[in-house]
């Protein structure tokens, strides 16, 4: 029977690709979504990690000795008497200020002045 065929050249290659396991392109996309979407659990869950090591940083021991500092003063306390008491440097305890600012632990009552409610 040389003419006659029954099965076409695609159901041929596909069972040969199937019986030598060999990945079509419907299954690479779909290992490629997948993996897409594993990546964005992964970017999620980092982003949760960062987010508690950052807050952990800012409630941590030198922000509340700058707390502390502040609310020795009733009525406020400017930049540089906080560096007194502290004793950190310039640029940490700019930072730490600014942190504690957005954590709402302390206001500025004028520029360069600030409160501890």
């Amino acid at each position: 029977m040389p003419g006659k065929r029954n099965t076409s050249f695609n159901i041929m290659v596909k069972k040969f690709l199937r019986d030598h396991n060999i990945p079509t392109k419907n299954d690479v996309q779909k290992l490629i979504a997948r993996m897409e979407r594993l990546e964005k659990m992964i970017e999620n869950l980092a982003d949760e990690k960062t987010k508690k090591k950052t807050g952990d940083k800012r409630s941590g021991s030198a922000g509340k000795k700058v707390i502390a500092a502040i609310r020795e003063y009733e009525d406020g306390v400017g930049f540089a008497e906080i560096q007194q008491r502290t004793g950190f440097e310039e640029k940490k305890l700019r930072n730490l200020i600014y942190r504690l600012k957005n954590d709402g632990k302390i206001v500025t009552l004028s520029r360069g002045i600030y409160y501890a409610p």
